[in-house]
């Protein structure tokens, strides 16, 4: 779960959803996984229907963040985009379109898309930092554009762009999109963060009750299942999100359990941490 902005609140949001006062635990069975030995796991992202897992590692010898592809089989791919400093994978695709964004060698951002390998950059606007997180089925994609307190997000599908910008708030990030172009993602503008449903225009409201640094959405199925993180102090503890009740995902003896994303097989991606310093990621499914 690589995102951690901030917000204030605000009753700015079109449509709201009631929520329960306490979540249900939800009941997972996981499968763990580690990266190869010269890498430290950073981050766990999206994962597409064939199980392909996507996320960010570091080259323990360069210290070098890298992008990485984990497929069902087992198979790692560590990536890092072309003259990049530094390298983020968020989403990916069964038809082998992997979505992130890069830091070239003059600290500008840009998006970009792998399809089976072949790199494609993305820039929205002259000068604006560009940033790519989620890719559905059919080729549609979400990022952010901008930067600071002044960062938009958007929809682009089949070459056109569809702002999605949270009224009142400075920054907005969607960082998921199902096949239906229903999109999930988390706004701020202070220290607290508010999760979005985004369809047609339309906002809808999703935030975990009494977190205190609120809650980013982070994946959405083509069943409206959604999957997110409740944000406290440093931590994020992961949840699922369906026919308006919260279920959170725990691993049993760890320290705490972030969600990344979910396919549309209902299996969902993620790290658990067992310590501050030792984590593994994980696929796993959840009723």
């Amino acid at each position: 779960m690589g995102l951690r902005w901030c917000a204030t609140a605000v009753f700015l949001l079109l449509l709201f959803i009631t929520a329960p006062l306490y979540a249900a635990k939800a009941s997972c069975t996981f499968d763990t996984f580690s990266v190869p030995a010269q890498y430290t796991l950073s981050s766990v992202e999206g994962i597409a229907d064939d199980g392909t897992v996507v996320g960010q590692v570091i080259d323990n010898k360069t210290q070098l963040a890298m992008g990485f592809m984990l497929s069902s089989n087992g198979t790692f791919t560590a990536y890092s985009a072309p003259e990049s400093q530094t390298t983020w994978m968020y989403g990916e695709n069964a038809s082998g379109t992997s979505a992130g964004y890069y830091l070239d060698n003059s600290s500008k951002v840009h998006g970009f898309t792998l399809v089976n390998g072949q790199f494609n950059e993305y820039n929205y606007g002259r000068g604006s930092n560009t940033w790519l997180f989620g890719v559905n089925h059919v080729g549609s994609l979400v990022g952010s554009y901008g930067g600071g307190a002044s960062t938009k997000g958007f929809l682009l599908v089949d070459g056109q762009y569809t702002s999605i910008v949270v009224p009142g708030q400075q920054v907005t990030f969607p960082v998921a999109v199902n096949d239906n172009n229903a999109v999930v993602g988390s706004s701020a503008s202070g220290f607290v963060n508010y999760g979005f449903l985004w369809q047609n225009g339309t906002f809808t409201s999703i935030n975990y009750p009494k977190s205190k640094y609120g809650t980013i959405l982070s994946g959405i199925n083509n069943a409206g299942v959604i999957v997110g993180n409740r944000i406290s102090a440093d931590k994020a503890f992961g949840f699922i999100y369906e026919n308006g009740a919260f279920k959170s995902v725990d691993y049993a003896g760890a320290d705490y359990t972030e969600v990344g994303g979910i396919n549309n097989n209902g299996v969902i991606s993620g790290q658990v941490y067992l310590t501050g310093t030792n984590s593994l990621g994980f696929t796993a499914t959840c009723k």
